[in-house]
């Protein structure tokens, strides 16, 4: 038990520079598509109000419209609002593809997780009791593919944005056991990190070959 320990490190994204451009590139222009949506939403209500009164004319009046004339009116001006408000919502978050970085934590046992988007926005992912870690060890090991065999895409996860490691650092891989089901979970860490997660859930969990 080493609950004294404390390390953290992050894997930053080895394209930051180019994704962060594309990430503020789609966060404006997801604020221009919601300026849009609302700008249709003012025209709308002006208009739908307008095709309400002309509705409730009586019958034989030139300004007069029928019910069909209405729901058209009605459908039309939502469209017009709602198609700029899903482009603005599908930019808003496809843009957090871009920029992604992973904050690991170890602290009193513990390995926690959490995922950062843009540098700015974090958001907790998971927490991971070492004792509960069943095996670790290095992605380009043949026991990396020997782990996985057999477990579904859901179950092998990617706590990295990179395809290849930054300098000085790894990909291994924590073979995870909770309550609910077994995980593979990948990081790129330094070997200090590896090293206390090791300490914490024992040395016979790593596998060098």
């Amino acid at each position: 038990m080493i609950r004294d320990a404390y390390y953290e490190e992050s894997a930053a994204c080895n394209r930051s520079q180019k994704e962060a451009k594309v990430y503020t590139a789609c966060n404006i222009i997801s604020i221009i598509f919601f300026v849009l949506a609302g700008i249709q939403l003012f025209f709308a209500v002006s208009n739908i109000a307008a095709a309400f009164s002309a509705y409730r004319l009586p019958a034989g009046n030139e300004e007069a419209i029928t019910g069909s004339q209405l729901a058209f009116t009605i459908l039309s001006w939502a469209l017009f609002v709602l198609a700029p408000l899903a482009v603005g919502l599908a930019l808003f978050f496809f843009k957090r593809k871009f920029n992604q970085s992973f904050d690991y934590l170890f602290v009193e046992d513990e390995f926690r997780v959490a995922k950062v988007y843009n540098g700015k926005k974090r958001k907790y992912l998971k927490t991971m009791k070492c004792d509960q870690i069943l095996k670790i060890g290095k992605c380009e090991n043949g026991s990396f593919e020997r782990t996985c065999a057999g477990l579904s895409k859901k179950q092998i996860v990617f706590l990295t944005p990179n395809k290849i490691p930054a300098e000085n650092k790894n990909f291994y891989y924590l073979l995870y056991s909770s309550t609910i089901e077994k995980t593979v979970n990948i990081i790129e860490a330094k070997a200090e990190m590896i090293d206390l997660i090791i300490l914490a859930a024992g040395r016979s969990k790593w596998d060098p070959q």
